[in-house]
């Protein structure tokens, strides 16, 4: 764990525990030189022949679960690092720098809401990361231009978006810089003394500034050698990266052209149950992406008024789930949810939802992002499942839950599964309307169903580019036609599948698996079965690769008399 933080400082950051032995961390960043990258790419080769050389057949209960969860994560880190020399190494994000990838992306952000300023040596961690976020960005216009010469370019089309993205950035005056007001606000809030602003800024102009600039400097230069293919078909090994990057996010054996027929059918199956809802509120004519199209039209005003209106709504909803959580969970989180507007700076690019996790001190709550650049793209009837999906009963409390696990080793819950956690926030989704969300809402338990419409097109259009070679315009088409949503929301969805390429699978496939092993359990115990405790079983034992989700479900069946 302790060579996990130095390679990762942040980490710590994140988790809320760099305070006490681990106070060094506060002040550092990751080292993505060549050589810290080398370095790591070996010791994942250590740790997994040093963990193969344990007996797995002597292994019981968690001990098992453990064990089978970092085997699988360090197995397919090293399979990634051992065939790809492109993205920095390992799988799922060939491009360095793109709208989504790169520190100048996030950084800002990170220091802002999760590095805590409450002292002057809090303070001056936050100067010396500022440095650290020059350093990084230099190192990672190395590795990228090293991908660049060996023709890992990224799409015309990511070029272009990153390019608004950094430029905004850097023409953004110095004093309104988040990096510069954030400590100048809460130093201030602190009665910290001293010039921060000023101190601030000076390292904003001479060190982050120039590093961004060169960066900026970079992409343009390999502009006019892109091309406008999206899938990485085209990149070397490209078909056996997708392949691993599906192995990697969706943690499934499922291949890319079964996941895209999977695709294909479950479109069909809920266009079916959605045409006999749109029928009980009397929409009939149209195919179901028009019908969807026509509901969407009923959105809040696109003013900075209005869109305080809609967070404050969220809220409220929020609360509501809650109450109704005890019947459904017999355990639940104790951090706090808090639903924000995306930071305007990065919502060009940023996805239309996301989740932050609380800090295991239980200082930070778990926060959920909903991106407001355009209220057209935020439908009234889809913003309860955002909700639920973001916030309760999804990744707010599946994630909370997994940071307060007793007995959980901490490694364990440092290590994500996006077929597990996103695969439970769209299970969520499916949950929701046996909770009575929608009982009286037909319009939102439509919304639900097109949310989980569009989990599945992004089977189709993801394996579409990645695998059958599908163009960025066929994708886009495919998804707004089918869906009804406007075509900016679509652009932005499928660019996101250009540059993380496998990660959109990851939510139906686990949402499949979740619905699977509850029906098994069901199945095994009859009256016996109790979804509160299905539910402990499956989040107690933290995030898993979906095959270990299984054989955590068919322990809880032995342990509770059944057969699994």
């Amino acid at each position: 764990m302790a060579k996990q933080l130095r390679q990762s400082p942040e980490t710590a950051t994140g988790l809320g525990i760099d305070s006490g032995d681990l106070a060094w961390t506060k002040g550092l960043l990751s080292d993505r030189s060549f050589a810290a990258i080398e370095a790591g790419q070996a010791e994942t080769r250590k740790q997994l022949a040093a963990l193969r050389a344990i007996d797995r057949r002597a292994l019981k209960g968690m001990d098992a679960v453990n064990y089978d969860t970092v085997e699988f994560i360090l197995a397919v880190m090293d399979e990634g690092n051992s065939k790809f020399t492109y993205g920095g190494g390992g799988s799922g994000a060939p491009y360095v720098l793109s709208q989504l990838t790169g520190s100048y992306q996030q950084m800002p952000d990170f220091l802002d809401t999760q590095h805590s300023i409450e002292t002057k040596a809090d303070a001056d961690a936050y100067l010396s990361r500022m440095e650290g976020f020059a350093r990084l960005m230099d190192q990672e216009t190395a590795l990228a231009a090293k991908d660049m010469a060996d023709g890992v370019i990224p799409p015309d089309f990511v070029i272009d978006k990153t390019l608004v993205q950094m430029k905004a950035f850097a023409d953004t005056p110095t004093a309104e810089t988040t990096l510069v007001k954030s400590i100048a606000r809460r130093t201030k809030d602190k009665t910290i003394a001293g010039d921060w602003a000023g101190e601030a800024s000076k390292i904003y102009e001479n060190s982050v500034l120039p590093a961004l600039k060169r960066q900026i400097a970079l992409m343009e230069s390999v502009r006019g050698k892109a091309t406008h293919d999206a899938g990485v078909w085209r990149l070397k090994n490209g078909g056996d990266y997708y392949a691993v990057s599906l192995k990697n996010y969706t943690t499934s054996t499922l291949t890319p052209d079964e996941i895209h027929q999977l695709g294909l059918d479950t479109v069909k199956a809920i266009e079916i149950e959605a045409d006999k809802l749109f029928k009980k509120i009397g929409m009939t004519k149209g195919t179901v992406g028009d019908r969807m199209r026509k509901l969407g039209e009923d959105f809040y005003p696109n003013t900075d008024e209005a869109k305080e209106q809609l967070i404050k709504d969220l809220n409220e909803k929020a609360k509501w789930i809650e109450k109704q959580l005890p019947a459904y969970f017999g355990q639940l989180p104790k951090a706090p949810l808090e639903i924000r507007r995306v930071p305007k700076a990065i919502e060009a690019g940023a996805p239309g939802g996301y989740y932050n996790s609380p800090s295991l001190d239980g200082k930070r709550p778990g926060i959920y992002w909903i991106n407001l650049r355009d209220t057209k793209e935020q439908a009234k009837y889809t913003l309860t499942t955002l909700t639920v999906h973001e916030g309760v009963p999804g990744h707010h409390l599946q994630l909370s839950l997994s940071n307060e696990a007793k007995g959980l080793p901490l490694i364990r819950k440092i290590i994500g599964f996006s077929g597990y956690a996103e695969g439970w926030a769209l299970y969520s989704e499916q949950l929701a309307v046996e909770m009575g969300i929608y009982k009286n809402d037909p319009r939102g338990q439509i919304g639900m169903l097109h949310d989980a419409l569009f989990r599945a097109v992004r089977l189709v259009v993801d394996t579409g580019m990645h695998h059958k070679k599908w163009s960025r315009e066929q994708a886009i088409k495919y998804m707004a036609e089918t869906m009804g949503d406007e075509e900016s929301g679509a652009i932005t969805e499928i660019e996101r599948y250009v540059v993380w390429p496998g990660q959109a699978c990851s939510y139906m496939i686990g949402k499949i698996v979740w619905l699977r092993a509850r029906a098994k359990a069901q199945k095994a115990l009859g009256k016996k079965f109790d979804i509160r405790e299905f539910h402990d079983a499956g989040l107690l034992s933290g995030m898993t690769p979906l095959t270990v989700l299984e054989r955590v479900v068919d322990d809880y069946i032995v342990s509770k008399g059944g057969k699994a």
